[in-house]
């Protein structure tokens, strides 16, 4: 299922939240996706070497050629997320543009850090705001985030879970505002696998031919809407006419809000671009009604 929903969210640039105990595997997933992600076109190659180059993480006259990967420490400050300093500078937001920004251990950062990535999530820039200047930065990057269950990392576990579950889940989840977490496309809770299961497991598929499928279906995207599924207009995608019904259905029952029912219908875009659709199918939602936050 992590897998599945790493391939969905490289496929459309999809934000997603992973939730799991500690040692489920949550980091080395996120650590994994650059691999599956499609080269950086020449255009954004320029952009995010500029950027780089204002924040001082340019490496001598090197371009910066892949999509970048930062993952800042959940004890990193508001101006070195979204920007600031003397120079306003460009923040982590800024430094991933056209690529992955990785929080682990997302309830530990900040409010306000967590707050401040609602501007860059819905418009894919950011304005950094200072006495002397006001700058504005692109941010258009690929949110990826890792959280446990709860504070102990053990919620469901009746024989590790502490004395405080199943309260000590909900408080921990609501260090996330309701906003933050509705900005987000797939949410899954990842398992731990177990260390026999582990050890005889066959050999998986190479990142290599998740990787072709992933650049065939961004292809289609660019070539039908000239940018990736995760900022396409509800109103053009297509849907089959089972996928209207079913729609309308999940939308009253799980009362999603207008952005919430639009990421859905994004990210059931991406699953039909996987499979070479021209339009989306009952099926396609359905699976992504199952990476919907609950």
């Amino acid at each position: 299922m992590g897998r599945r929903a790493l391939e969905i969210a490289a496929c459309g640039a999809h934000s997603l939240l992973m939730t799991g105990p500690p040692g489920a595997g949550k980091s080395m997933l996120a650590q994994c996706l650059p691999s599956i992600l499609p080269d950086l076109t020449h255009e954004q190659i320029l952009q995010c070497s500029r950027i780089h180059s204002l924040g001082g993480q340019a490496s001598g006259s090197l371009l910066v050629t892949q999509p970048p990967f930062r993952a800042p420490h959940h004890s990193t400050t508001l101006p070195a997320l979204v920007g600031g300093g003397t120079r306003s500078r460009p923040g982590e937001v800024s430094l991933a543009h056209n690529g992955v920004l990785f929080l682990d251990e997302l309830p530990e950062f900040s409010r306000a850090c967590l707050e401040s990535l609602r501007q860059p999530l819905e418009t894919g820039a950011i304005t950094v705001a200072r006495a002397k200047q006001t700058v504005l930065y692109p941010s258009r990057f690929q949110f990826i985030a890792a959280m446990n269950p709860c504070r102990c990392g053990y919620l469901g576990d009746a024989s590790r879970a502490c004395r405080k579950a199943p309260q000590c889940g909900e408080d921990y989840l609501s260090r996330i505002s309701g906003p933050m977490l509705d900005r987000i496309d797939l949410s899954l809770f990842v398992t731990p696998v177990p260390p026999l299961d582990m050890m005889t497991a066959p050999a998986g598929e190479p990142s290599a031919v998740v990787r072709n499928r992933v650049c065939a279906a961004r292809s289609r995207q660019i070539a039908r809407q000239g940018v990736p599924n995760a900022q396409v207009s509800a109103t053009s995608i297509t849907l089959e006419h089972d996928a209207r019904n079913l729609v309308s259905e999940a939308g009253e029952k799980l009362r999603l809000s207008a952005r919430g029912l639009t990421r859905l219908l994004r990210v059931s875009r991406s699953i039909a671009d996987l499979d070479a659709a021209e339009a989306v199918s009952a099926l396609h939602l359905r699976e992504a009604l199952g990476f919907r936050l609950r």
